[in-house]
């Protein structure tokens, strides 16, 4: 029972912390050899696709950011499907396109679901490089270029953005989840460093080769991972670029943030399903950087709740393990702490990640109930931003 416990403990300090710092030591010195365009190179033709859903409140932002790229503008397209908005985002995408004649706009009249948008607009593009992007998320004049110049070395597959957080509050979770966030995309670009094994991008901006694109089937929650790992079992690469900033604003109440934690949960455990082949042999950089940085993780709710258990247990006959059991309720008390501060408008930092962390391990531990229960829908809502 002592050895579990600790081989448990081992395996959520191997995924949170050791892993990590490896990353960072093997990386240290090492910078990406991958070829890349130039400015003055022919560049490929891209297609930018989005699926909207009541996005009227950012979409012309979003439509702008796109269109001032400093991206030859003959060589790009954007495609935009309505994923049967009642609010003005129609209105907003039927103007564009008059506005600008490299924007088309697909309206489906019954909900289909980001992935079903998605599969049917990468058929429509014309491109051989596909950006897939969401409206709230922004680029600057140089996104698309820093995310397409890697597609010169025929190894890369796959390039994710790097995502950059705003709007932090110190009243709700944003600063939390982005500091989380911004750990996520350099332990992300390490992978892609060292192995081109990165380990799925942020959804909201990234670019496939249209040849190595394999559509989600249907009700997938989380398309982005699972086109990630079709293009490694294809054999390419999947990378990160740090020079291809998109900007986006961040959740800050707890409960919009916990539901889609539920909701990638659920995703989470269907890729696992799917890739489970790739967890074997462990060797492997996609196997190691699999098992590591997600796998762990993914079951780190139930980790975490038998070493709790087997650690109450050895406390009947262990002073060591009263105290890691104390130690265990401990961080729950300050979590609901912090719970009780938020509510007469305290808020200190460091009782935060602590809420932070075990309420999205929570949300890990609903995701795997509601996937066992069956997916019956990948239809979304957007999560509510500039809270």
């Amino acid at each position: 029972m002592v050895i579990l416990f600790f081989i448990l403990v081992f395996l959520i300090f191997h995924s949170y912390v050791l892993y990590p710092l490896l990353l960072w030591l093997l990386s240290s010195n090492r910078k990406p050899t991958y070829k890349v365009f130039s400015s003055s190179d022919a560049l490929p033709v891209v297609s930018v696709i989005m699926a909207a859903h009541n996005e009227e409140q950012v979409l012309e932002q979003k439509i702008t950011s796109i269109m001032q790229s400093h991206y030859p503008l003959e060589k790009f397209e954007v495609i935009v499907g309505s994923d049967c908005s009642t609010d003005r985002t129609n209105e907003i995408l039927l103007q564009a396109e008059k506005t600008h004649p490299n924007l088309s706009f697909v309206n489906f009249e019954q909900r289909q679901g980001k992935v079903e948008i998605m599969n049917n607009l990468v058929d429509r593009a014309k491109g051989s490089i596909i950006i897939s992007t969401d409206a709230n998320v922004l680029f600057n004049h140089s996104t698309m270029f820093e995310l397409v110049k890697f597609f010169k070395d025929d190894s890369v597959g796959l390039v994710d953005s790097r995502m950059v957080n705003r709007g932090l509050k110190r009243t709700g979770i944003s600063i939390q989840e982005s500091s989380y966030i911004t750990r996520e995309v350099m332990i992300k670009h390490r992978e892609g460093t060292l192995w081109g094994a990165m380990m799925g991008p942020f959804g909201g901006c990234y670019a496939i080769r249209k040849e190595y694109f394999t559509k989600p089937p249907a009700k997938y929650l989380v398309d982005d991972f699972y086109i990630n790992m079709k293009v490694l079992e294809q054999g390419k690469k999947c990378i990160n670029s740090l020079s291809a900033l998109a900007f986006e604003d961040v959740s800050n109440e707890i409960s919009q943030e916990f539901r889609r934690k539920v909701r990638i949960a659920m995703g989470n455990f269907q890729n696992l399903k799917e890739f489970k082949g790739l967890l074997w042999p462990l060797h492997k950089p996609v196997a190691f950087a699999f098992i590591s940085h997600k796998v762990i993780r993914w079951f780190g709710p139930l980790i975490m709740v038998l070493a709790f258990a087997i650690s109450v247990f050895l406390s009947f006959s262990s002073p060591f393990f009263q105290i890691v059991v104390a130690i265990q309720l401990g961080i729950v008390l300050l979590s609901l702490i912090d719970v009780f501060l938020k509510r007469i408008k305290i808020h200190i930092l460091p009782l935060r990640f602590t809420t932070h962390f075990l309420t999205m391990n929570l949300a890990l531990l609903l995701g795997l109930i509601k996937y066992l229960k069956g997916v019956e829908s990948n239809v979304w809502q957007p999560t509510q931003r500039n809270q």
